[in-house]
């Protein structure tokens, strides 16, 4: 009985990763929010959010100077 609760529940998650890593995830900034303020957290949600983006630059092997070249005015060479 126990097995086959827990074997459902399994695939009932493998069907909707999505949702619940986003159920997960909410969770868990609203309890940051409520423990430490907004703000903090925020602070937290933006520096995950920008260390996922050059992980992920950098597991595509794209290079991290070109693309800080596009984004970022180019230094004074004198």
């Amino acid at each position: 009985m126990a097995k086959e609760i827990f074997s459902r529940f399994i695939q009932l998650l493998d069907n909707n990763k999505g949702r619940t890593i986003g159920a997960i995830i909410g969770f868990i900034v609203s309890i940051l929010i409520l423990t430490i303020g907004f703000f903090k957290t925020l602070f937290i949600v933006i520096c995950t959010g920008l260390g996922y983006f050059f992980g992920k630059k950098s597991d595509n092997q794209e290079d991290l100077k070109e693309f800080l070249n596009k984004i970022l005015p180019p230094g004074k060479t004198n």
